[in-house]
């Protein structure tokens, strides 16, 4: 099969994760170079990698990339994926698709018009803990699904001053909670149980939205946001699941993981939707927590076994040894090689974006919101494959 070429702009922290699985974990995929607004950013990935140092132009001109994997700060993801899709490349974009929702369908109907295909992270429900999840709903250990809850809690004030001034899009249009963490859970919950109908919700900032880290230069300001940092939202899905969705920045807690999922044979505890692991728990009975089975993983992607702290390893190499970021990529290329669709869809970004400006909508209207897109479920995973040279099989179809 004729590898796809990849070209990458944005070579920040997360590109090294991006670049490792496309280069080394994945058979499809070729990287060409990568770009970056810094040129020493892009020179040093260039040279870590074996590729060449480009720039966003040479990128979005040559003729044999067929894939621009966009991980540029996000508020710059619109931008970046518009120029990519007029220059008629395939693009696949690190968390959201936009800064709104507006522009989202803006993106999404000129790709259409182009014919150029859009992918969209998160790709962690492609990992072993969810798709293992998604075999235990599909095949019935929880009887028939009827509720869920998703909540994700983050400190965004309180992080160090590395952290506030590496991220200040957290606290900005398009980067604040919903959208930096509330698409994962979106995702994660359409893998398991489809599409949604209807939402309900609200959202607002907390007052005063000061910098509360002593550590920072901006200590005691005034923000000036007028976003959500706190969105709370009920989901009706197609198959008549209700679920509630939760996202907030403003915990003295790093972070809040949790996903579950009830059916009325048992309850799922889905494990964290910013990883590709496990654990995964079945509660079946009215038991306890602590009584709740943990249930073996099913599909590959997930955990990586490394060696002892003092092996050697770099930050970079040990920080993202549980990490697949990529894989969205790699169903995009076997999809294109195999003319099929591609799991982490626009369809399914442009539905996230959708899900989030409803519940805004509602709380602003005090109504109840009817969504207007409805992308199909990503096909599930095949289970059982090994590590290495057979992983892919679960995509060459």
């Amino acid at each position: 099969m004729k590898k796809v070429k990849i070209g990458l702009i944005g070579s920040g922290a997360i590109s090294y994760t991006y670049l490792k699985n496309l280069r080394d974990t994945f058979s499809i995929t070729e990287v060409v170079g990568c770009s970056d607004i810094v040129e020493e950013r892009s020179k040093s990935r260039a040279k870590q990698f074996g590729i060449r140092q480009m720039t966003n132009e040479e990128i979005l001109a040559d003729p044999e990339i067929e894939i621009i994997v966009n991980t540029t700060y996000p508020l710059s993801h619109f931008e970046i994926q518009e120029k990519a899709v007029k220059a008629g490349k395939h693009v696949y974009s690190e968390k959201m698709m936009a800064e709104n929702f507006a522009n989202a369908k803006k993106l999404h109907e000129l790709a259409a018009e182009k014919g150029v295909r859009l992918g969209m992270a998160p790709d962690t429900f492609l990992g072993a803990g969810h798709q293992t999840a998604r075999k235990l709903i599909d095949s019935g250990l929880i009887g028939t699904p009827f509720g869920a809850q998703a909540l994700v809690v983050r400190g965004y004030r309180l992080q160090g001053e590395s952290d506030s001034d590496g991220h200040p899009f957290v606290f900005k249009e398009g980067g604040n909670i919903p959208h930096d963490m509330g698409g994962y859970y979106i995702n994660a919950l359409i893998n398991l149980l489809g599409p949604v109908s209807r939402v309900s919700g609200f959202g607002r900032p907390f007052k005063p939205l000061r910098q509360l880290n002593p550590r920072h230069p901006d200590y005691g300001k005034e923000l000036g946001i007028k976003l959500s940092s706190l969105m709370t939202g009920s989901l009706e899905f197609e198959n008549g699941v209700l679920a509630n969705l939760t996202t907030m920045s403003e915990s003295h807690l790093r972070e809040v993981p949790r996903v579950e999922i009830y059916g009325d044979e048992g309850t799922l505890i889905v494990p964290d939707p910013n990883t590709f692991l496990g654990p995964l728990y079945l509660a079946r009975g009215n038991v306890s927590l602590a009584d709740s089975k943990e249930i073996p993983l099913t599909h590959g992607y997930g955990n990586v076994e490394v060696p002892d702290p003092g092996d050697g390893f770099t930050g970079e190499e040990r920080q993202w040894r549980n990490s697949y970021r990529g894989l969205g990529v790699c169903d995009m290329a076997w999809a294109i090689r195999n003319n099929r669709a591609h799991r982490c869809s626009g369809d399914l970004g442009l539905h996230a974006m959708e899900i989030i400006y409803g519940i805004q909508t509602s709380g602003d209207s005090g109504t109840v919101y009817k969504m207007t897109t409805k992308p199909d479920r990503p096909e599930a995973l095949k289970s059982g494959f090994i590590y290495g040279t057979a992983s892919e099989a679960v995509f060459d179809t």
